[in-house]
């Protein structure tokens, strides 16, 4: 096993990394999160990709300033794995809320719909023949919600848990009683699909 750093500080994937075992060490990414695409599969990927990328060169840097030690031999037993999540609503990409305005909104396009949630994962590695790696897939889950009033949705908003979500909302918390069918796997919606993280790991050996 190699040794994991998780470029993201989402508080969500940590937990769900630790409850299926994992070992692993938190660098956040700062790359600049901006994609030309539309494509809601192909921005997840190329976003958590270059999450991925900005901590794996980071790091990199930081071993290659290291003179006493061997960079190749310290970068060969690296995983760096970057995720983002985004929902998607009539061809609509729906990130985090930047307001409690933009969150009601959100809410209201979401509530007695069905909309997808597409998380992207990217895996950065060394191998031993001196090469970077890099690996990438996406996860799909249709989500469908009751109808809400107006009343109900802003004082869900006013609780303050949907502005750090895409889609300014979270299944794991007070919103779950507002999801009335999931297609797909539950743990996408919550920030990281780790049964399809694990999978991915054992085909590629890492």
């Amino acid at each position: 096993m190699r040794n994991i750093i998780l470029a993201s500080q989402s508080p969500r994937r940590r937990e769900l990394m630790e409850q299926a075992g994992y070992t692993f060490e938190i660098i956040p990414s700062y790359a600049d999160e901006v994609i030309a695409d539309k494509e809601p599969e192909i921005v997840v990927q190329k976003l958590s990709m270059l999450k991925a990328c900005d901590v794996y060169e980071r790091y990199a840097e930081k071993i290659a300033q290291c003179k006493d030690v061997n960079c190749n031999n310290a970068l060969e037993n690296i995983l760096v794995i970057g995720a983002d999540t985004i929902v998607s609503i009539g061809g609509r990409i729906l990130g985090k809320p930047a307001s409690t305005d933009e969150a009601v909104e959100m809410i209201k396009s979401l509530q007695g719909n069905t909309h997808e949630v597409y998380t992207g994962v990217s895996f950065v590695w060394y191998d031993p023949n001196a090469t970077v790696c890099t690996h990438c897939f996406c996860e799909c889950t249709r989500v469908t919600c009751y109808p809400m009033t107006d009343k109900e949705i802003e004082d869900y908003v006013a609780k303050g848990e949907c502005m750090d979500k895409a889609g300014a909302y979270g299944i794991q918390g007070s919103f779950g009683v507002y999801i009335k069918d999931i297609c797909g796997d539950y743990n996408n919606v919550v920030g990281l699909p780790i049964a399809r993280l694990y999978h991915e790991l054992e085909a590629l050996e890492l």
